[in-house]
């Protein structure tokens, strides 16, 4: 007896998913100790097996533009966990992913506010104009080989009012953030435009860090099946 046609497509389904599928899947190592980097990863659908941060020092070298100080320091985070991770056994060829951000206005590199004064400068300086943020992630493969990627958004503020300014300080949401600022957060408020990748301002591009992992072998749908 012929089969029906539900479970014809039924059967297709299943053998395709299983045929394109692994039933084991390399590790990955986040370099990075940011909330906001793992909330990214887990919208994609993917799990590190380890969280590598590395305490490095962040400040640019005198005259170095923004693009390349974001190279540098995801570069340096990379290199960093690498060390770490090919010291311990059930890391020794896991994939490394790292990534840094920098926001530019006016110019000037702004730091990750951590005082009050740090972001209230940032504020001032982002108030009623644009800036470019760069992230750059980088990928250390199993064999040891480093692929970088850089990606620019540009984003526009609102003229901020005292209110605004004074509320948002007050909030603390400022505190570590790139540019003294979340735009996921409240200062999401603030953005009259943005021209690229959301995602790169939150910390990592989504488009581009999924791209490069599953240009380089890591199975990044693995675990889609089981998402809903």
């Amino acid at each position: 007896m012929g089969l029906s046609a539900r479970s014809s497509v039924e059967i297709i389904v299943a053998f395709s998913s299983e045929a394109s599928s692994p039933s084991w899947r390399p590790k990955l190592v986040l370099a990075s100790a940011s909330p906001r980097r793992l909330a990214l990863l887990q919208q994609a659908g993917i799990e590190p097996d380890a969280l590598l941060p590395s305490d490095i020092d962040e400040t640019p070298f005198k005259g170095e533009p923004p693009k390349d100080l974001a190279k540098r320091l995801s570069r340096q985070k990379a290199e960093l966990a690498l060390q770490t991770a090919r010291n311990r056994e059930e890391l020794k060829d896991a994939f490394i992913l790292s990534a840094d951000t920098v926001v530019v206005a006016g110019g000037r590199i702004l730091p990750k506010a951590e005082v009050l004064d740090e972001a209230a400068a940032c504020l001032r300086l982002l108030s009623g104009r644009a800036h470019k943020v760069f992230t750059s992630i980088s990928l250390v493969t199993p064999k040891n080989t480093i692929r970088d990627r850089l990606v620019e958004t540009r984003v526009r503020f609102k003229r901020l009012s005292r209110e605004e300014f004074e509320r948002y300080l007050a909030s603390g949401e400022w505190r570590g953030k790139a540019g003294g600022y979340a735009i996921q957060g409240l200062a999401g408020t603030f953005v009259i435009k943005l021209v690229g990748s959301y995602t790169n301002v939150v910390g990592l591009p989504l488009y581009e860090t999924v791209a490069l992992l599953d240009g380089e072998g890591y199975p990044v749908r693995f675990t889609w099946l089981n998402a809903a």
